[in-house]
């Protein structure tokens, strides 16, 4: 069997046992009147939507811990700008645990408000 490529911190698979899933539809940097925040500043849209997904994890019965995969898209064609954006979820100090588990990073052409840059989805088994 062959081996697969070291990795920046998450996990190829993630097994996860039979129990409860919360699907979080995905996180964008838009505050509480859905405004976009952080126009034209990546790191103000990172901080807002990891902040939204703590708020999501949180309703739905879960902690970034029980994060069992995740999906971050970011607007941009420079896959140093991609992966750093992965990296800076991966490093945030509350949702961090969430990029353990299996994970992706996608440059996209465009996400759903305009000027909107990043966008995370992320997969929850609830705990009992």
């Amino acid at each position: 069997m062959a081996e697969l490529h070291p990795t920046g911190g998450y996990e190829h698979v993630t097994i996860v046992e039979p129990g409860r899933v919360a699907y979080l539809a995905g996180q964008c940097p838009v505050d509480a009147d859905e405004n976009v925040v952080g126009i034209g500043d990546l790191d103000a849209q990172i901080q807002q939507t990891a902040e939204n997904c703590l708020a999501a994890l949180e309703a739905a019965g879960a902690k970034p811990e029980h994060v069992v995969r995740s999906v971050v898209y970011v607007v941009s064609a420079d896959s140093r700008e991609v992966g750093a954006t992965w990296h800076a979820f991966a490093d945030h100090p509350d949702l961090a645990p969430a990029f353990k588990a299996a994970s992706t990073v996608l440059g996209v052409t465009a996400l759903g408000y305009e000027h909107q840059k990043v966008e995370v989805d992320l997969t929850a088994r609830l705990p009992e």
